[in-house]
């Protein structure tokens, strides 16, 4: 179960395999100059938002954004091994394809960590960054926005694009779902 805190999520912003719609999984590949400037386009819309500490996957494309967000908030930055994206194997570097979709019904990937196995360890991730009392900025992966999504129900899935920063609200009841927005939106 996700700790029920309020927290505000960020994808990191665009790289070139991104661009070329290729699995990166644990590949460390960087920003491109696209996505450096999604970044710095994003830390308007954090501004007023009362982060007190950032928390990121340590894959280069996250870690830049990061450090991005915490030159411009002028806020504490930590890794968390456990947020980085999905480790896709022999997958990694090809198209991100139906294959992706199989794998989180469960298919096995060639070298690869199961969906379980790495939702799980993306929840403990997101548990370590929710222990502080916040609201924290998580800086990571589509990927792991999916163990998100996995362990506090919303309404509907989302596909979150590149540097688009999202609120979190847990639910003041149980049976009901999470609320999220993007923040600037109304």
């Amino acid at each position: 179960m996700l700790t029920q805190r309020a927290f505000y999520y960020l994808r990191h912003g665009q790289t070139d395999w991104n661009l070329a719609d290729q699995a990166q999984g644990q590949t460390d590949i960087p920003l491109n100059q696209t996505g450096v400037q999604q970044a710095w386009a994003a830390v308007p819309a954090l501004l007023t938002c009362p982060v007190t500490k950032i928390y990121a996957s340590p894959l280069r494309r996250a870690w830049q954004t990061a450090q991005i967000m915490q030159q411009a908030l002028n806020l504490p930055l930590e890794a968390i091994d456990d947020l980085q994206e999905a480790n896709w194997g022999v997958m990694e570097g090809t198209p991100a394809g139906p294959w992706r979709a199989a794998w989180r019904e469960g298919r096995d990937v060639a070298g690869a960590e199961s969906f379980g196995t790495f939702s799980a360890r993306a929840l403990r991730g997101l548990n370590r960054a929710l222990a502080d009392p916040g609201p924290v900025l998580i800086v990571a992966h589509g990927g792991t926005y999916w163990s998100v999504e996995r362990h506090a129900p919303f309404k509907a899935a989302w596909d979150i694009p590149n540097c688009t920063p999202l609120f979190h609200q847990p639910p003041a009841l149980q049976d009901q779902p999470w609320q999220r927005q993007e923040v600037g939106t109304p």
